[in-house]
């Protein structure tokens, strides 16, 4: 995408601006086919783009992976929002386990362990491009995420898709398109990461509440 939409939509973000952010940015990763990988938290934000993705209807939009880091310690309500998006969608969702049988996480002193970011680094083994939920909106490490950025570090291209749109605009199409959505949402979860260290709060303010962690591990290296 060229960097001059990317500045425009920031100077003047119209509703038919933030849709069409999403749709060319899609498009754009959909072009990597199975190298192109979408992380799924089961959170607003994929409520929308597994929706546009599969709408796209080119053919290689229905190659790109759809991947769920399964940590063990989920909420219930994330659990059945993962299964409301298979059913809804038509699509099963690969799984990378996290998961820690004999020591399970417990807070944010467990929690986002080397397992995670080993079973992202799984995920993406062989990809070529990473869609992500990123929004500006959503916290100052996240406030310059561009449409399109290259991850160096990662060796591929991490498409943003929502990167200009707000909480607003992300409802707004759910209610339009009476998407699933994670009933946490409803009650005052904002941001939903696993259970034991996760509060309702505006924002990503209930992701381990009461400490200085901002981020699970996943993006920061990119920003």
């Amino acid at each position: 995408m060229n960097p001059a939409i990317d500045s425009s939509i920031k100077a003047n973000s119209s509703v038919s601006d933030v849709a069409l952010s999403l749709t060319h940015t899609l498009r754009e990763a959909a072009r990597h086919g199975d190298r192109a990988v979408l992380l799924c938290s089961f959170q607003k934000e994929e409520s929308v783009l597994i929706d546009e993705l599969l709408r796209l209807g080119q053919g290689t939009s229905e190659a790109v992976r759809i991947v769920t880091i399964d940590t063990g310690v989920l909420f219930p309500e994330t659990l059945a929002t993962w299964r409301a998006f298979e059913e809804r969608f038509g699509l099963k969702i690969e799984v990378e386990d996290a998961a820690n049988p004999i020591a399970p996480w417990s807070g944010p002193e467990n929690c986002c362990s080397n397992a995670k970011v080993a079973a992202l680094a799984r995920a993406l083994d062989g990809a070529e491009g990473w869609i992500t939920g990123i929004r500006r909106e959503q916290g100052p490490t996240r406030a310059e995420a561009q449409l399109i950025e290259r991850d160096d570090r990662r060796g591929l291209w991490k498409y943003n898709p929502l990167a200009h749109w707000t909480e607003r605009d992300l409802w707004r199409r759910i209610h339009e398109r009476e998407l699933p959505y994670n009933p946490l949402h409803d009650q005052g979860y904002s941001s939903i990461g696993c259970a034991p260290c996760t509060q309702p709060g505006n924002g990503r303010e209930g992701r381990w509440a009461g400490t200085d962690k901002t981020e699970c591990g996943l993006h920061v290296e990119s920003f």
